[in-house]
């Protein structure tokens, strides 16, 4: 099994077991982490579909000629975009906690079946 097909399937086990945390947990702290275990599962399978096996990094120096970076580069976008969705994740990881926090000090409960409106 190579590398890539290994990181392949943990990326997709990853987004499975985030999404039925998510869909089974009444605990909204729960559903959080399970959220965060699908955005690390999506993370790994980018990286995983833009790794080109015996590339470098686009870095032109001695090591990769100009003539020849377009054979010996890997493409930079595929990385680019996780660290983008990272950061993203990061945000929205907060931004979730802090409205379970603030869920939590107006009921004193963390189970999602006791918020039923949509105003509070």
């Amino acid at each position: 099994m190579s590398l890539v097909t290994l990181a392949l399937a943990g990326g997709f086990a990853l987004i499975l077991i985030g999404l039925y945390g998510a869909l089974n947990n009444r605990n909204i702290l729960r559903i959080i982490i399970a959220f965060t275990l699908a955005n690390t599962g999506v993370h790994l399978v980018l990286v995983a579909v833009g790794y080109m096996p015996g590339r470098t990094a686009p870095i032109l120096d001695t090591a990769v000629p100009v003539d020849q970076a377009n054979a010996l580069i890997i493409d930079p976008v595929p990385q680019a975009l996780v660290l983008t969705a990272i950061v993203i994740g990061l945000g929205v990881t907060a931004l979730m906690l802090a409205y379970a926090l603030r869920l939590f000090a107006s009921r004193h409960t963390l189970d999602i079946s006791k918020f039923t409106e949509l105003k509070w």
